[in-house]
């Protein structure tokens, strides 16, 4: 996924709640990508809804968050 080549973008590839969840909970996840082919409307939907609700952990987590990075590419 190119998503998360792009500084401040955290995207998670999701296909249940508990997935979409843990996303949000442990890596501060800001995109949520649901492979739609896999995952049915209601399922998605119901994703969509646990990704928004859920806040970011901290504490344990937020060291691995913040060693994500992106280096900008100079253009020369």
């Amino acid at each position: 996924m190119t998503a998360n080549k792009h500084q401040g973008i955290r995207a998670a590839l999701c296909w249940n709640n508990e997935l979409a969840s843990l996303a949000r909970q442990h890596n501060d996840a800001n995109i949520l990508a649901i492979p739609a082919r896999y995952v049915p409307e209601a399922v998605a939907l119901s994703m969509v809804q646990t990704f928004l609700e859920t806040p970011f952990e901290g504490g344990r987590h937020q060291k691995r968050v913040d060693k994500i990075h992106c280096r900008l590419k100079t253009l020369n």
